[in-house]
C-alpha cells in the first residue's frame, strides 16, 4: 500500500536523559519492541530515502525531464522548479508548483514497481490551468470526466502511465 502522506522532513528528536533515567527496564523492553518490528519492515520502509528523482516524458509534445527532487531529507528548489515546468499546462504552458506529496507517491510508485529512476514515466495530464480545465469539460459535455473542481489545476493529480508495466500490477 501506498502512503499519500510521505514526509521528507525527519521529525525524530533525540530525548536528553538523565544518567538516572539512563536505562530502565521499561525502556529497555520498549527499545527491544521496536528493534523487533523495526526487523519486521521492508528494508525500504524501515531506510529514509537518500535521492528521490523522477522521470517524465510528456506524450503530447515529447518532452522529457530528469529531476533529482530530493537528497538527504531535503527537497531541492531547482528539481521542484525542473518537474513543474515538465508537469506544466501543455496546451497554455502555465506552469504552476507541483504537490510534494503527488511528486512522492510517484517517487514510491515507481520503487515499487521496481522501475529505474531514470526510466521516464509518460506524463499523460499533469497540470491543468483553470481555462484548459474549463474548455475540456466544455468540449467533452456532462460525461466528459473533467472535474470541474479537478486536482489538476492545484498541482495535485496526474495521469500517467508507465511503459513496460502492465495496468493488473
Amino acid at each position: 500500500m501506498i502512503s499519500y502522506s510521505l514526509s521528507m522532513r525527519s521529525t525524530i528528536k533525540t530525548p536528553s536523559v538523565s544518567p538516572a533515567d539512563a536505562i530502565s527496564r521499561r525502556s529497555l523492553m520498549g527499545g527491544a519492541v521496536a528493534g523487533a518490528a523495526m526487523l519486521m519492515l521492508p528494508y525500504r520502509a524501515a531506510a529514509a530515502p537518500v535521492e528521490w528523482r523522477l522521470a517524465i516524458r510528456n506524450v503530447h509534445n515529447g518532452e522529457r525531464v530528469d529531476a533529482l527532487l530530493a537528497r538527504g531529507g531535503q527537497f531541492i528548489p531547482g528539481g521542484l522548479a525542473e518537474i513543474a515546468h515538465g508537469m506544466r499546462d501543455w496546451r497554455t504552458g502555465e506552469v504552476f508548483p507541483i504537490d510534494r506529496q503527488l511528486l512522492a507517491l510517484l517517487v514510491r510508485l515507481r520503487e515499487t514497481l521496481g522501475q529505474p529512476a531514470n526510466k521516464a514515466i509518460d506524463l499523460i495530464s499533469g497540470y491543468r490551468s483553470p481555462a484548459t480545465n474549463g474548455a475540456l469539460k466544455a468540449a467533452g459535455g456532462a460525461h466528459s470526466g473533467v472535474a470541474s473542481k479537478s486536482q489538476h489545476m492545484l498541482g495535485k493529480a496526474s495521469d500517467i502511465h508507465l511503459p513496460g508495466v502492465a495496468l493488473d500490477r
